[in-house]
C-alpha cells in the first residue's frame, strides 16, 4: 500500500498543473517529522542568576556542577516526547562548555572534573544511548572580542575583525567536526561572520537556525506560539537576509524553511535561579503552546534549565512529565484514523454513533503546501454539519470543536495547487477538555510621535525616535506610520533601527504590505534597563502644496 501511495504522489507531483512548489530536503524532513525539541540554557548566567553574562569577566572558579547528568537531562527530554536536544555550548558572555584553546573562558578553567570536563562530549554519548538527535548552539559574538549582543559577530573595532572571525571559525569547527552529527545548528541573532565553508564541510546533515545559510526560521516571538496559517514555504532573496520569520510566510515561496517555535519553561526567563522557579508555566498553558506550534504545523522547541548542580531542577522534571503525560492521554488513543488518500475528498466512517472533539489533519508536506483550504464536517443524525475549517494542514494542524456524536467524518478540499495527498485523518475524543484560549486579538498600536509635513524641507522629512520604552522584551515588533488625510501620499523611503547605540545592529526596516507604511523589526536580543532602540526615518510626501500630518505608531506582534 505504501508503495502504491508513493507512486500516487510522484505521479501527482509530475502533473502539477506547471507549478513547482517548494519542497522540504531530507534533512528538513527529518528534522520537521520530530515535532518536539528540547532547549538546555546552562552556563555563566547560571551562578549569576540572571539572563546574561555581558561582561565575559565572571570568576569562572565559582563553576563546579558536581552532580550534571547529561543522562538526566536525556531522561528529562523523553519525558514529554522531544526527539532532540540543543545544547548552547557558548551564549553571549562567550563561555565555552568545551575545552577549547581559543580562550582561557571555558571549561578548561573551572573545578568541575578538574578541567577536564567536556558537557558537549557527554551529552553527545547520552544522546546516542537515549537514541536523541543532537543540536547545537553557539552564539557567533564575543563580548571579549567587542561583538556583543545582537551583533552577529560584528567586531566594534573593524581592526579586529579577521582575528575575531578566525577564532569563531576555530570554535565553530571543533563543535561540528569532534562530537558526532548534529542534527541542527542555532545561530541566536543571525550569524555574520563567513562560516558557509564550514557548515557545507561539517552540517551538511544539519539544519540551520538564522544566518545566510538558514534552512529554518524562527517565529519572530519566544511564545512556543505560531499564528495560524503556517506556510513553511517563502521566497528565497528573504530566506538569506538571515532574519527571515513567520511573516515571511508564502505558500508559493520557491524555497522551504519550516517554523521552529521556542519558549522558555520559566515564564520568562532561559536560565535557571531559585526565583524563576516560580515562573514555572503549568500543564494547561504548555498544552495550549502545543496546540498552538504543533498542531498549527510547526516544531516546537521548549527550554530546560538545569541549576548550579548540573541537574534538571526536581519541580521542572515533573511538570515535564505531567506535559508529556497529558499529550499521551490527549492523542494516544484514536477513535478511527483513515491514511494515505489521494482526492478532494476523504470519509472516515465511524462504527457507531460516537464523541469527537478533536482531528488531526496530515498532508505529505514533501510534495509542498498543496492543501490551502479545506472544511472538517460530521455526519450527525443522518445529516452533514460542518464542524470547522481551515487553511494551511503541513506536518500536522490539530482542529478541536464542541463535543459531538458523529457517525462519520468528511474533509473537503476547497482549494488546492496539485491533488491533495492526505497523509491521515485521525479522530479523537479527549475527557475533561476545555477548548483552549482564542488567539489574542492583535494589540492596539500605541502612539509613539506626531508628525507634520510642515517639518518637512523639499518634500522630505526626517525624524529621530527612542523606542526604548516600548521595545521591552525580544521579539517581532509591527511600526505604522499613518496618515491622517490619505490622499497626500505620505510614504516612508527609508527606515533603521540601531539597537543600544551599537552600530552593529543597524536594521533597515522591512516592509511587509507594499504601498502602505508598515514596517516589522526584529529584536533578538535580551532587553535590560538603559536599552535603548533608535530609530531614524527619512520620509516623503508627493503633495507638497497640501499640509498634513500623522502618527508613528508601535506594537509588539
Amino acid at each position: 500500500m505504501k508503495k502504491i501511495f508513493f507512486i500516487v504522489c510522484l505521479l501527482a507531483h509530475i502533473h502539477l498543473s506547471g507549478q513547482q512548489l517548494a519542497k522540504p530536503s531530507d534533512v528538513q524532513y527529518k528534522w520537521q517529522e520530530q515535532g518536539r525539541i528540547m532547549f538546555v540554557h546552562f552556563g555563566v548566567a547560571t551562578w549569576l542568576g540572571q539572563e546574561y553574562d555581558e561582561t565575559g569577566e565572571f570568576d569562572i572558579s565559582r563553576i563546579n556542577p558536581t552532580k550534571l547528568d547529561t543522562d538526566q537531562w536525556c531522561s528529562v527530554a523523553k519525558s514529554w516526547g522531544a526527539k532532540e536536544i540543543i545544547f548552547v555550548a557558548k551564549h553571549a558572555g562567550s563561555f565555552c562548555w568545551w575545552p577549547t584553546y581559543t580562550t582561557e573562558y571555558c571549561v578548561r578553567n573551572i573545578p568541575w572534573k578538574n578541567g577536564k570536563g567536556d558537557v558537549i562530549r557527554d551529552l553527545a554519548n547520552s544522546c546516542k544511548k537515549a537514541g536523541l538527535n543532537l543540536g547545537i548552539y553557539i552564539y557567533p559574538g564575543d563580548i571579549k572580542w567587542g561583538a556583543g549582543l545582537g551583533s552577529g559577530g560584528i567586531t566594534k573595532d573593524p581592526s579586529k575583525q579577521e582575528a575575531y572571525n578566525k577564532i569563531f571559525r576555530q570554535q565553530l569547527t571543533e563543535v561540528l567536526a569532534n562530537y558526532g552529527e548534529m542534527l541542527e545548528v542555532w545561530f541566536d541573532g543571525s550569524c555574520k561572520v563567513p562560516v558557509s565553508d564550514i557548515l557545507q564541510k561539517y552540517a551538511s546533515k544539519a539544519v540551520i537556525f538564522q544566518g545566510s545559510d538558514a534552512t529554518i526560521r524562527w517565529p519572530g516571538t519566544e511564545s512556543g506560539i505560531l499564528h495560524y496559517p503556517v506556510w513553511n514555504s517563502l521566497k528565497g532573496d528573504v530566506l538569506r537576509s538571515g532574519v527571515a520569520t513567520q511573516y515571511d510566510d508564502d505558500p508559493d515561496g520557491d524555497v522551504w524553511a519550516p517554523l521552529e517555535a521556542d519558549v522558555t519553561l520559566y515564564n520568562h526567563n532561559w536560565f535557571w535561579s531559585p526565583k524563576n522557579e516560580a515562573k514555572r508555566r503549568s500543564v494547561e498553558e504548555l498544552m495550549e503552546i502545543y496546540y498552538k506550534s504543533v498542531g498549527h504545523g510547526g516544531t516546537l522547541l521548549l527550554n530546560s534549565n538545569p541549576d548550579t548542580t548540573g541537574l534538571i531542577p526536581a519541580g521542572d522534571v515533573k511538570r515535564y512529565a505531567e506535559f508529556g503525560a497529558e499529550v499521551s492521554r490527549r492523542f494516544n488513543r484514536p477513535l478511527a484514523e483513515v491514511k494515505n488518500k489521494t482526492a478532494k475528498e476523504v470519509e472516515l466512517v465511524l462504527t457507531k454513533p460516537t464523541k469527537v472533539n478533536h482531528i488531526i489533519l496530515k498532508e505529505d508536506y514533501r510534495q509542498g503546501h498543496r492543501i490551502r483550504k479545506y472544511e472538517l464536517w460530521g455526519l450527525t443524525k443522518n445529516k452533514w454539519e460542518k464542524l470547522t475549517d481551515g487553511r494551511s494542514v503541513g506536518v500536522t494542524k490539530i482542529d478541536y470543536f464542541d463535543d459531538v456524536e458523529l457517525t462519520a467524518i468528511k474533509l473537503k478540499v476547497t482549494e488546492n495547487k496539485g491533488t491533495p495527498l492526505i497523509r491521515s485523518m485521525t479522530a479523537y475524543y479527549v475527557t475533561n477538555f476545555e477548548l483552549p484560549k482564542s488567539e489574542k486579538e492583535a494589540k492596539e498600536y500605541t502612539i509613539v510621535q506626531e508628525w507634520d509635513t510642515k517639518d518637512f524641507v523639499n518634500g522630505k522629512g526626517h525624524m529621530r525616535i527612542d523606542l526604548g520604552k516600548y521595545i521591552t522584551a525580544p521579539g517581532q515588533y509591527e511600526v505604522s506610520f499613518t496618515n491622517a488625510v490619505s490622499v497626500t501620499g505620505m510614504y516612508v523611503e527609508k527606515a533603521e533601527i540601531i539597537f543600544d547605540n551599537d552600530p552593529n545592529t543597524l536594521q533597515e526596516f522591512i516592509q511587509r504590505k507594499r504601498k502602505e507604511n508598515v514596517f516589522f523589526i526584529n529584536r533578538t536580543g535580551q532587553i535590560d534597563k538603559g536599552t535603548s532602540s533608535i530609530l531614524n526615518v527619512v520620509m516623503s510626501s508627493d503633495n507638497r502644496s497640501f499640509q498634513n500630518k500623522g502618527f508613528v505608531k508601535i506594537r509588539k506582534r
